[in-house]
């Protein structure tokens, strides 16, 4: 199981949303084929074919709580990834 695998299994279980760090949440949500726009802190992050607009700011370096569990929703929602049934 590769790096992004284990985060994406880490973010999918729910169990350390206070404990990814922020700019690996980032390069998983590019490898999901997201386009990153930068303003500032803010990271907005748009996919054709899925109608929400990801905005998430890091604090301390580390991912917040609620957007984590943001993205887990819209990565189950859309289905996204290679997610097998577990």
């Amino acid at each position: 199981m590769g790096k992004y695998d284990k985060l994406l299994h880490k973010i999918l279980s729910g169990t350390s949303d206070s404990n990814i760090r922020f700019s690996e949440l980032c390069q998983l949500l590019c490898r999901l084929d997201f386009i990153e726009r930068i303003n500032g802190d803010h990271h907005i992050l748009t996919k054709d074919g899925i109608n929400e607009i990801i905005n998430i700011q890091p604090k301390k370096g580390k991912s917040k709580p609620y957007q984590v569990k943001q993205i887990r929703n819209l990565i189950l929602k859309y289905k996204l990834g290679d997610i097998t049934n577990e």
